[in-house]
């Protein structure tokens, strides 16, 4: 399965983050999984990588021209491909998973979860969309959503778009169902 990774490129955020990525990269490879991803060396997309390449796994990165600059992208891709920029790049992302996981990031990932959120509703996409919620970093948006629900805003299926869980292997068994 090709499984498209959300997530933050910025190294300064607390280690348990980026550790949490590393063992998920090594699970998906482990399982037999193919990384999709936005080809960053830094942040969570860097220590998903890390963990993909450490246990043998495909690692395929998307990524506009312009961040093809030394420290940006991640190395040792098994494949790069080049867009011309970030709409592009999204996707070409969303065209190749066959699901998604969106692990702590920020406006880009907001962005990215947002509008796959968005595509399911409308029935446009249908893959898995999870929420990989490390050390409950994504308990204020769920909440946010349950009252926008709450208050009718969104409709109470829309809170079934997306599975939430801060386990690992629990995002495993649902992605192979």
């Amino acid at each position: 399965m090709n499984i498209c990774i959300y997530g933050s490129a910025h190294d300064e955020i607390d280690k348990s983050f980026l550790d949490a990525g590393e063992r998920l990269g090594k699970q998906l490879a482990l399982a037999g999984h193919t990384l999709i991803f936005g080809g960053g060396a830094c942040g969570m997309m860097g220590a998903i990588a890390r963990g993909m390449r450490e246990c043998g796994g495909r690692i395929i990165g998307i990524s506009p021209e312009f961040f093809n600059v030394d420290g940006v992208l991640f190395d040792d891709c098994t494949e790069m491909i080049y867009t011309a920029d970030m709409r592009s790049r999204k996707e070409k992302l969303e065209d190749m998973a066959d699901a998604i996981i969106v692990t702590p990031g920020g406006i880009g990932t907001m962005d990215e979860f947002f509008e796959t959120m968005s595509l399911k509703q409308l029935k446009i996409m249908n893959k898995p969309l999870v929420i990989f919620n490390i050390n409950g970093f994504y308990d204020n948006l769920i909440a946010l959503l349950e009252n926008s629900k709450n208050k009718y805003f969104i409709a109470p299926d829309d809170l079934d778009l997306y599975f939430v869980s801060d386990s690992i292997s629990k995002i495993l068994d649902y992605l192979s169902k």
